[in-house]
């Protein structure tokens, strides 16, 4: 199985190839520096800047690969939660491909792809175990039954860890991106 994954929750363009038997044979990734001018994410540049690149950036990969679009098992795309106009540059070129090369279209759910992206190391974790996202806008404290079996048991009523550390920053001068 090869599924072509498409990632646009927020800023970044993230394109990769994962394979059941190799795992991720590439994943690259299109950062969005011209927010810095902003202090943080303005959301129609981001989708704008997601139209531009999302098709220049799936060629790169398909090139760099040397995979045959039509070997592509499934397509998948993030869904979901993330800045609308972005999910949408996505979701669209994800249907399309599908549409054009007739291959399923798998939406996924950004804060599974948190939860679930440990199942990708060698050393996996036993279920039940406890994952805690901090990432954007979630702050999340969840109890993993098992796959796709979970229950949130604690998240942030108002700013996440991500944005108080984004405003923090800013109180103290640190310019964005701060990685």
């Amino acid at each position: 199985m090869i599924i072509l994954g498409i990632e646009t929750s927020c800023d970044e363009t993230g394109i990769s190839i994962y394979n059941n038997k190799k795992g991720i044979i590439i994943n690259e990734i299109y950062s969005q520096l011209i927010h810095s001018m902003y202090g943080g994410v303005v959301p129609n540049i981001a989708s704008k800047n997601h139209a531009n690149k999302i098709i220049p950036l799936i060629k790169k990969v398909i090139e760099k690969t040397k995979i045959n679009i039509k070997k592509i098992t499934a397509i998948a795309f993030t869904a979901g939660p993330g800045l609308s106009s972005s999910l949408l540059i996505g979701a669209t070129a994800a249907k399309t491909l599908a549409y054009l090369y007739n291959k399923p279209c798998i939406p996924i759910n950004h804060l599974e792809g948190h939860i679930f992206s440990i199942m990708l190391s060698n050393k996996k974790p036993k279920f039940p175990f406890i994952s805690l996202i901090i990432s954007g806008a979630h702050t999340c404290l969840i109890l993993v039954y098992n796959y796709f079996k979970y229950k949130i048991i604690g998240q942030s009523l108002d700013d996440a860890v991500g944005e108080t550390f984004d405003k923090i920053a800013n109180l103290i001068g640190l310019k964005y991106p701060r990685r």
